[in-house]
């Protein structure tokens, strides 16, 4: 046997189509069961699917994820080298092809001028505690991290589940429907104030609040598939707005996708009224689980995620590059 045949040479491209889904498969991870549907839909494109070959081996690939009418990916959600290792290391130079493999493909998917997408990995909550897992990330992250990725935030994934408890409704608010855009962008401005998230954190170093909570409505809360009308404000009383929930589904899962208290009303426990309105409309609409998603460095929502029946079901680590936040 030459040479050449025990090392073949390495072969970056993206996926000829969705004929190519068992070869990018071959690699495990929990999103694998979407990729057809999401091809279908136009949230994938397989010019956004690469893979790293040696032969017909697969040893590293990389996938991006956007909306049907987007031009560029919004996110680089899948990021595999070959873990089959029984010590959790690759074989070969599989780091160095994986490392070949995304400044290829972030070449050819990132427009010229374009800002490169966050890369995000979900992980097992306990992750650090688990010596295999750990590898697999840290792994990734050098990957990564060579091509200037840094890490930028980690987040809780919680989740609910039918039959978890929920208090009755509040006595202390009311809610109602969301007037228009104009009322909800205002209130997610005030929210803005005193906020513990990472990337609102990032976005008001750089814009002022009014623009960040208009990009925020326009460009994510408009993605959800429910109609608007799921969409609660909490009033006291005499009718003044104490804060609001955005119950939906984001194409895949039930979520909370965005909750806030205005600064004048917090320290008060709101939050636990208006988190369990917003849980109590997903479940009489027979939701099989409810998500949420907070940075683990947001105690307070984490905790009143918990005091909901929410239980932490996975980590999200996000990456980002010089040109991003």
């Amino acid at each position: 046997m030459t040479a050449k045949q025990q090392h073949p040479e390495l072969t970056i491209r993206p996926i000829t189509g969705p004929a190519e889904l068992d070869l990018f498969n071959r690699f495990r991870y929990e999103l694998n069961d979407e990729l057809a549907d999401d091809l279908d839909t136009g949230r994938r494109r397989p010019e956004w699917l690469w893979v790293a070959l040696r032969g017909d081996r697969l040893v590293a690939r990389a996938a991006w994820w956007g909306r049907r009418e987007d031009a560029a990916p919004l996110l680089m959600d899948v990021f595999d080298l070959d873990d089959t290792a029984g010590d959790g290391t690759a074989a070969g130079d599989d780091a160095t092809a994986a490392t070949a493999l995304l400044r290829t493909a972030l070449a050819a998917v990132v427009p010229p001028g374009g800002e490169t997408p966050e890369y995000t990995r979900f992980v097992p909550p306990d992750w650090r505690e688990r010596p295999a897992a750990r590898r697999i990330v840290e792994r990734r992250t050098a990957v990564l991290e060579s091509l200037g990725a840094r890490l930028f935030v980690e987040r809780l994934r919680l989740e609910w589940r039918p039959g978890t408890a929920l208090p009755p409704p509040s006595d202390r608010l009311t809610f109602r429907p969301v007037r228009d855009r104009d009322e909800l962008v205002a209130l997610m401005t005030l929210v803005l104030d005193g906020t513990l998230d990472a990337h609102s954190r990032a976005d008001l170093a750089r814009m002022p609040p009014a623009e960040v909570a208009a990009r925020g409505h326009d460009n994510e809360l408009t993605r959800y598939a429910q109609p608007t009308d799921w969409w609660r404000i909490a009033t006291l009383p005499t009718g003044d707005p104490v804060g609001f929930v955005i119950p939906g589904h984001n194409g895949y899962n039930h979520i909370i996708g965005y909750i806030g208290v205005l600064p004048a009303h917090r320290g008060h426990g709101y939050v636990d009224d208006i988190l369990a309105e917003g849980t109590r409309l997903l479940a009489a609409r027979n939701a099989p689980r409810v998500r949420a998603a907070t940075d683990l460095a947001n105690t307070p929502m984490a905790a009143a995620f918990r005091r909901a029946g929410y239980v932490d079901f996975q980590r999200e680590l996000n990456m980002t590059w010089p040109d991003g936040h």
